[in-house]
């Protein structure tokens, strides 16, 4: 008898330990969720910026559509870096 309610005791502590680490999975799930929304907003912000600036210029310039398409480039540019960085930082914690 002493040896089942050992047993039963240990079964309880177990099921305990899984459920915490299901709720940590849940929140992590999220947290994976929202950095991969950061990353995608930096992305397409750089783009916006960029077009919006260089049709602007262009409009006030004259010299359409030059500058909105090198703007556009430069912007896409800008946005790839600002994932490879944001990655690069997410992965140096999570290998902390």
């Amino acid at each position: 008898m002493k040896n089942l309610k050992e047993i039963s005791t240990r079964l309880e502590i177990a099921k305990k330990k899984i459920k915490k680490k299901q709720i940590k999975n849940n929140g992590s799930n999220v947290a994976s969720l929202g950095k991969a929304l950061k990353i995608s907003t930096e992305l397409v912000a750089a783009v916006v910026v960029g077009t919006t600036l260089g049709f602007i210029l262009d409009n006030w310039l004259d010299t359409r559509p030059w500058l909105t398409i090198s703007f556009f480039i430069m912007g896409v540019v800008a946005g790839i870096l600002n994932v490879i960085k944001s990655a690069k930082k997410m992965h140096e914690n999570f290998k902390k």
